[in-house]
This record gives structure tokens, C-alpha cells and sequence, in this order.
């Protein structure tokens, strides 16, 4: 641990000793550092970001709601890299997480350490429009995961991100983009990974991962990129489009989210291994200050329970198992702003999960109100929201959070 800390206090040690005699003609949300060497062999832009918030939430206990349990919260502190290395076709990204939340998750396929690394990819644009992208980084899912956690409408991402996605791995991706004549593009994107997550170790204990999307704008690109960013803040003056599929095929998946979620142990401390499958069909819409996002997404599994080497499961009482049992289900999740000219934003957001009765979950209904005050669009801005859920068709909890998000 001690180690980490002196690495990442030597980055910045050197970063601010080195530009400490110089006047930076950066501004604002542009990064700390935007530099390029004079041969122009290589660029570095360090740019780090911090978010806060404040939660009270409200449980249901069948009668009413009791006092709220409160809690304030760092959820993510982070260091990001990004630039060029020998030629402008060869880029590279490095994000680094401090956050208690990005660092947890040390176990025995990790060597037991904090869990730093988020992004450490090549991407290497080889022939026209083809790039081949080599390391750690998002594989290509549903499209709120790939949308950067400091381009969100709302506080955070739904219960469809969190219960299904397919999150970040370690591998290469296949991506290319092609006019199809006027402003209709299309793009896609191949992705082969180890199948178990962000900074693995030790070894690859089930098989690999297989990740295909396909991305169709018919109204021609965003502006800015804005079909990865939540939020109109372009104020797009025609309508634009992004629809996109993807299928994921995880081999001999040992976790209970694909390539995420618990390790599937056995009692011999083996593991259990199965096929998992996903699918994400989803939507971006933007319009003079309106945005629109809708994502479908199904996750099944071969053989969803876990069992022993000799091919038994154990069962409670009521026949339920009561080892690991992979999350198969799907759900749904529509999320809508608009932005008034004077940067507040109203947004909504409705999302269900449905579970399948093997996972021996209820279904969950969330409605999100949320309003935004954009500073400095992404860059500077707080956010409030407000949460009502209900699970089995029961109320569950209310919950409150506001937050703030400031990037440089």
C-alpha cells in the first residue's frame, strides 16, 4: 500500500515541480497539464477529478419510513493521463483511482492489493479507419457504462448498469467506422478479454470473453462526442441518433456477473464454470437541449446454479440454493433531460430489473427526479436527486443525494 501512495505522490511531485517556474495557457476543464514535446514525438495531458455527495436514505419496514440513514461520501477521486507516444496515430490512456470504491476488491487473483489501476490501454490507429486498442480499459457495452462517470445526468448510473454490465477487462479491441453515404455512420467494435475483470494476476481461471457491438447513426456524429456524454449541453440544432447492439459471450465464466460480481467457489475451493451470455440493445437522442437514453439488457447463463465437482447443489428448506448462483435476468431503463438555456437541467429516469426465479430476487422498480447546474458543463457542476424504489411490488426505500463534480 505504502508503495502506491509514493508512486502516485511522485507523479505529482514532478507534474507541478516541472511547470512550478511557468505560466500554463490551459484553461479550466482543458486539464492541469497539456504538453507536447517539441518534436512532437509525444503528448501528455494529466487531468485529475474529484466527486462528492451527501445520501439520506429512508427503508421501508412495511408501515412506514423510519429515520433516514445518512452518509457522506468521496465517490471517486481520480488521476487521468491521456496523449500520444511516438506518433499522433499511437494514443494511450492511464486513470488512476484513490476512492475507497475504486480501490476495493482485493482478493487471492489480485495478490490481495488495492485495485488502482481503472484504464491502462494503447489505442493504435494502424490503417484508415481502423484502431486496434491493446490493455485494461471499458469493453464495448451498454451504452450508460461507456459513458464516463464524469458525464452522467443524474448522481449515478441505474440499477441496469449495476446489476448487468459488462465493465472493464483486460485484452484488445477491433474498432473501425465507415460513412455509409450522406450522414449516416456506422461503427464497430471487437473485443476479446481474460473474462474476469480489472487488474487480475494471477492467471486466467475460467475461459475468455468475446464482445461485439455495433453502433448505427443515421443522422450523422454528435457534436463533441455526445453520444457518450449524458446531457444535451451542445444543444444539438438538428435532431441526432445513435442506436447500438452488443452481444457478449463469456466462456467458462467463474463469476456471478460475467465479469463481474463473487467468485463461484466450490467447498474443494475449485471453481464453477459456465457459459454466460449478454445482450444490450440501446439508444441515444439529442435536440436543442433535450436528451433521451434507453437501454434494454439480458443476461443467461448455461447453467446459472453452482454446483459441486460431482455435479450436486445444496438446497434450503423451500428448495432454493444456497450457493452461488449466477444474476440471469434483464432489464430496462429510460432516462430523459432537458436543459433550459440558463445550464439547469430537469432529468427523469424509470428503470426495472427482473430477476429469474433461480436467483431467488424480487423485481426492482426505480423513478429518479433529478435537477443539475452546470458550472462549467461536465466540468464544474452540482446535482440533486431523489429516488423512490419498490422491490416485488412492495415500496422498498426512498433515498436523497446531492453532489458535486469538479474536473480539471
Amino acid at each position: 500500500m505504502r508503495q502506491y501512495r509514493l508512486f502516485v505522490a511522485a507523479i505529482l511531485l514532478t507534474i507541478f515541480s516541472v511547470n512550478a517556474q511557468e505560466i500554463s495557457d490551459t484553461s479550466f476543464g482543458k486539464g492541469i497539464i497539456n504538453y507536447v514535446a517539441k518534436d512532437s514525438s509525444f503528448s501528455v495531458k494529466f487531468a485529475p477529478r474529484i466527486q462528492g455527495r451527501y445520501m439520506v436514505a429512508w427503508n421501508h419496514d412495511g408501515n412506514d419510513y423510519g429515520s433516514g440513514e445518512t452518509n457522506f461520501l468521496i465517490r471517486r477521486a481520480r488521476l487521468k493521463f491521456d496523449g500520444f507516444a511516438y506518433s499522433p496515430k499511437l494514443k494511450y490512456k492511464i486513470e488512476l483511482g484513490l476512492s475507497n470504491r475504486d480501490l476495493s476488491g482485493a482478493n487471492q487473483f489480485n495478490r490481495n492489493t488495492p485495485r488502482y489501476i481503472l484504464d491502462a490501454v494503447i489505442m493504435w490507429n494502424f490503417y484508415e479507419n481502423f484502431e486496434l486498442w491493446a490493455g485494461q480499459t471499458k469493453l464495448p457495452g451498454n451504452v450508460e457504462r461507456v459513458v464516463s462517470s464524469a458525464n452522467m445526468q443524474l448522481i449515478d448510473r441505474s440499477i441496469l448498469n449495476s446489476r448487468f454490465n459488462i465493465d472493464r477487462d483486460m485484452g484488445i479491441q477491433l474498432r473501425h467506422h465507415t460513412s455509409l453515404g450522406g450522414e449516416v455512420v456506422m461503427r464497430e467494435k471487437l473485443a476479446v478479454s481474460q473474462g474476469e475483470g480489472r487488474n487480475i494476476t494471477e492467471g486466467n481461471e475460467g475461459g475468455l470473453q468475446y464482445t461485439g457491438r455495433l453502433e448505427l447513426l443515421p443522422f450523422g456524429e454528435f457534436a463533441s462526442k455526445g453520444d457518450y456524454s449524458q446531457s444535451d449541453l451542445k444543444r444539438e440544432p438538428a435532431p441526432k441518433l445513435m442506436m447500438g447492439v452488443t452481444y457478449d459471450f463469456n466462456q467458462d465464466a467463474v463469476k456471478t456477473r460475467s465479469n463481474l460480481g463473487n467468485y463461484m467457489f466450490r467447498s474443494d475451493g475449485s471453481l464453477y464454470e459456465t457459459d454466460i451470455t449478454s445482450i444490450f440493445v440501446d439508444a441515444m437522442f439529442k435536440y436543442q437541449g433535450f436528451s433521451f437514453m434507453g437501454e434494454f439488457a439480458n443476461r443467461d447463463a448455461e447453467a446459472p446454479i453452482a454446483t459441486e465437482a460431482d455435479g450436486t447443489s445444496t438446497t434450503d428448506e423451500d428448495g432454493d440454493p444456497t450457493g452461488d448462483v449466477v444474476l440471469v435476468g434483464n432489464a430496462f431503463n429510460l432516462q430523459a433531460g432537458y436543459l433550459f438555456k440558463n445550464n439547469y437541467e430537469v432529468a427523469g429516469r424509470f428503470t426495472t430489473a427482473a430477476y429469474e426465479s433461480v436467483t431467488n430476487r424480487a423485481k426492482e422498480e426505480q423513478y429518479t427526479l433529478g435537477v443539475s447546474k452546470y458550472l462549467v458543463g461536465h466540468k464544474l457542476k452540482v446535482q440533486s436527486d431523489i429516488t423512490y424504489a419498490t422491490a416485488g411490488g412492495n415500496e422498498d426505500f426512498i433515498e436523497f443525494r446531492i453532489g458535486f463534480d469538479l474536473h480539471f
